[in-house]
């Protein structure tokens, strides 16, 4: 990490810029702590003497498995802080006119602006880096200032979503980012099955620093608070890591080793983890054990699934990735297994196609509730397993495309 820095303290000069690099790193830093954290309460498992009868190597080899897990997680850590140097090494000025431009215009706004960065990010996309601080009032919204170098850096920027919502009287780094053409909504609707008090279907959507949106569900084994509390950890985990910058398909393998880990027969949650990209409309899905999910454009609906294990099934899991191409006004449709269960025919995934086709609902939630309510009522109001329908929506916002002049 060191190296990192002083990489970037010969790029630029004067150093002064280099002093707010610390708080980011330690920021970065303690978020791979917290999810790392996470999993080792998972991965506690008691140490045990090595023999020569058929015990002592069945434990010898589990403790074997474990510090592999524990090398490929340190290794995971190793690449993420070098990708972190590898950022840092890339920051760079902002041209002196447009350095003047922006430090004159926040100056009659009442912020002093000590440094500004470019921060190259993914695709060809531009973040910006401010070092300021208001010296003439309390405090001033981010989101007035975004508009404000919008209009002189002519990009259409937006308050980092990790960022604060104002500008105050202590000097700290503000980043603005590009903003994404793709708008996401998202509505569920759930039921519990018949005499459980709680569902054991969980659900989160991320909003994430790369302009993408993950959405997540996992359905735990069973039902009732042992089923809610498994999928539960398995969001909450994932979530940890993901916040972090861990790499979508690294961070699922690590969790899937932590399930294993934990040697429970019964306890293999699954999980659907689609991650959409907000600049370029293109969806990338990975299934573990989890239900098909489907595309809606129109009247016309495609079967997105794959074959796959629950979590904690194997070590070696396979992650096998659907790719699609989204388009303004697209729907994705989410479920568990206790929907696609409910209907009861060989060809499930074929059937909930045609109901899905003659949904004519335009926004999310009012999607999830009809086919779940069309689901309940083929099958006669029963309610044998959980059932959760999520449904995402998506929009080009067209007054994103505009040219700033």
């Amino acid at each position: 990490m060191q190296f990192g820095i002083e990489r970037f303290q010969e790029m630029i000069r004067p150093s002064r810029q280099s002093l707010w690099l610390p708080e980011l790193c330690r920021k970065r830093i303690r978020g791979y702590a917290d999810s790392i954290m996470e999993l080792s309460k998972e991965l506690n498992i008691p140490d045990a003497g090595i023999g020569f009868d058929r015990q002592s190597v069945l434990e010898g080899r589990i403790l074997a498995e474990n510090r592999d897990l524990l090398c490929d997680s340190l290794n995971t850590i190793a690449e993420l802080m070098e990708n972190v140097a590898e950022e840092i090494s890339s920051y760079i000025p902002l041209e002196t006119r447009k350095r003047k431009l922006v430090t004159n215009a926040l100056r009659e706004e009442g912020i002093k602006v000590k440094d500004a960065y470019y921060l190259p990010k993914e695709k060809g996309k531009t973040g910006i880096g401010l070092d300021m601080y208001c010296y003439s009032t309390e405090r001033i919204p981010l989101q007035r200032i975004s508009d404000l170098l919008s209009v002189i850096l002519r990009k259409n920027l937006q308050p980092s979503i990790s960022g604060s919502e104002y500008i105050d009287r202590e000097e700290k780094v503000y980043v603005f980012v590009e903003e994404a053409p793709f708008l996401v909504m998202t509505g569920f609707s759930k039921v519990t099955k018949n005499n459980e008090s709680i569902s054991g279907d969980n659900y989160s959507v991320l909003d994430s620093e790369d302009g993408k949106t993950d959405i997540l569900i996992s359905d735990g084994t069973g039902s009732g608070e042992e089923a809610f509390n498994n999928s539960r950890k398995v969001i909450e985990l994932l979530e940890k890591m993901l916040e972090a910058g861990y790499d979508r398909r690294k961070a699922v393998k690590m969790l899937n080793m932590a399930f294993c880990a934990i040697e429970q027969e019964k306890n293999h949650p699954t999980l659907d983890l689609c991650s959409v990209d907000l600049y370029d409309g293109s969806c990338q899905i990975m299934k573990f054990g989890a239900a098909a999910t489907f595309l809606k454009r129109g009247m016309d609906v495609e079967i997105l699934s794959g074959v796959s294990l629950p979590l904690g099934m194997t070590r070696n899991i396979s992650v096998n990735e659907i790719h699609s191409q989204l388009r303004d006004g697209d729907f994705l449709i989410m479920m568990t297994d206790g929907v696609l269960d409910a209907l009861d025919e060989q060809e499930y995934e074929v059937t909930m196609q045609k109901i899905i086709s003659t949904v004519t609902e335009q926004n999310p939630e009012g999607i999830a509730e009809r086919i779940l309510q069309t689901v309940l009522c083929l099958d006669g109001g029963r309610i044998l397993d959980d059932m959760m329908v999520l449904t995402a929506g998506f929009w080009k916002d067209t007054r994103k495309e505009r040219h700033i002049n």
